[in-house]
């Protein structure tokens, strides 16, 4: 196991990543993680298939999410050395896990900013719709890019921002709603705003047990991306403070931003008003008469896709980072530039993005291919969750002192890892029953295919050769 530091790399050691996140900028970047289009966009539909339930399902996974952020916050203050969770990956269940951890945090988040700079053009097109769209997601691209080159600190303060956005969008339709609740407040079809629209249409479980597990699906989709912050707690001040209080911090927020809205929304709207294909959001504020609901929303999702895009921007530039430093990657990329960003990283990543827009423009049905797409990513990132359990496992088993002086110790341990990974199993089990989830989980036995093939002739070979010159 690699030592543990006395302390953390110098402030302006161009060796190293900066600590340059403040205690701000990880909060407000854990909770845009936890907060995503899936939420604006994707509720409508996901209330649709499990209707009132989907409040339980959100509640579940949420909690599934919170138990991955602390076995690898747990994890991570083990050895400030670790840079992100490949890191901890290679030392716990060895060299290949690493690899493969890393490339496929990578891979994921290149194919979701492919999605999202996609969903960043098409709301683009209500302000600018005789503007082509593949200029729009050109243009967004390149700015995160250029962002991203400044400093982290740049990518800290804008993440900030986008985040108080969505927090401001939210809290506002949970204010609204409550509002026209408790006043009684009638909907332009006549239906009087209330609570008992959650069970007095069949019931919770309305939709009986298919629709609930049905919901899973898009649940966890929602939530993808949360645990960006294990990726930038190699560059956070005092990671030992600012760490825990944004993990801790989770469960209460994902309550505030999906449980409580998505029964603010059921309350002023009966859940089988709602237009799957729409934004709720929108619905509502249009039913509380604010005349520029539409644009108001479509700024506040336009908002929400460029976060998640630059978020993994970020994340794939430190990915490369960490993994050209541990050997899975070329050492071209461990070069930082005199900012003490990996830019190289960021070049190759952005190159990667670009061109996967350019085919997503290419080929035909768009809107499909984009679906696929979304899915292959949160496959990916259910990976990566699942590996964080793994290691923990090997962690208890491996450095039981570690676990015992620790002051961030996981609830549950072991045991809720494994509880963790039967629900995991569980939702695949469950991906294999929607065509077009099925479809993005027949890609992903290619990728492990691809990496299976790096390592056997790139990253091993240079593993045992740097472990006999030991």
């Amino acid at each position: 196991m690699r030592p543990l530091p006395s302390s953390p790399p110098a402030p302006h050691d161009e060796d190293h990543l900066r600590r340059s996140l403040g205690n701000r900028h990880i909060q407000l970047i854990a909770l845009g993680g936890a907060i995503g289009t899936g939420l604006f966009m994707g509720s409508g539909r996901s209330i649709g298939l499990a209707g009132p339930s989907i409040i339980f399902v959100y509640m579940i996974v949420g909690c599934v999410a919170f138990f991955v952020m602390r076995a690898m916050g747990e994890l991570l203050l083990s050895n400030l050395e670790y840079k992100s969770f490949a890191d901890f990956a290679t030392d716990l269940l060895g060299h290949w896990a690493g690899f493969f951890v890393g490339w496929t945090y990578w891979f994921c988040w290149v194919v979701a900013c492919m999605a999202e700079v996609v969903a960043v053009a098409e709301y683009a097109q209500f302000w600018f719709p005789s503007l082509p769209q593949w200029i729009s997601a050109m243009t967004c691209a390149l700015a995160l890019l250029a962002l991203n080159l400044v400093a982290v600190k740049a990518f800290g303060e804008t993440e900030f921002w986008f985040a108080m956005i969505k927090i401001v969008a939210i809290i506002a339709l949970v204010l609204v709603g409550l509002y026209m609740v408790f006043t009684g407040f009638r909907s332009p079809t006549g239906t009087v705003a209330s609570f008992a629209h959650l069970w007095d249409d069949g019931g919770m479980f309305a939709k009986g047990g298919m629709g609930f597990l049905a919901g899973f699906q898009i649940a966890v989709f929602s939530m993808a991306g949360i645990e960006i912050v294990g990726v930038a707690a190699a560059e956070t001040r005092d990671p030992r403070k600012t760490l825990p209080r944004a993990i801790n911090s989770i469960p209460i927020r994902l309550l505030m931003f999906y449980v409580l809205a998505l029964i603010v929304l059921m309350a002023v709207t009966p859940w089988r008003q709602l237009v799957p294909d729409g934004s709720p959001f929108v619905q509502l504020f249009v039913f509380a008469g604010l005349p520029a609901a539409a644009a108001v929303i479509n700024f506040v999702v336009l908002t929400a896709a460029a976060s998640a895009a630059n978020s993994g921007v970020f994340s794939t530039s430190r990915m490369l980072y960490g993994l050209a430093e541990d050997g899975h990657a070329p050492g071209f990329f461990q070069h930082l530039s005199r900012r003490a960003v990996p830019a190289r990283g960021l070049y190759f990543s952005g190159a990667c993005m670009l061109g996967g827009v350019a085919l997503l423009y290419a080929a035909p049905g768009l809107t499909d291919v984009f679906m696929l797409v979304a899915v292959v990513a949160t496959i990916a990132f259910m990976f990566v969750w699942i590996m964080i359990f793994c290691s923990y496992i090997a962690y208890r088993r491996k450095r039981p002192q570690l676990h015992a002086a620790s002051h961030y110790k996981m609830p549950g341990g072991s045991v809720m890892c494994w509880l963790g990974l039967i629900f995991f199993a569980f939702i695949l089990v469950l991906l294999l029953f929607d065509d077009d989830m099925r479809n993005g989980m027949l890609i992903m036995p290619f990728w492990f295919i691809v990496l299976t093939v790096g390592y056997i002739f790139f990253a091993r070979p240079r593993h045992l050769a740097a472990s006999g010159r030991n």
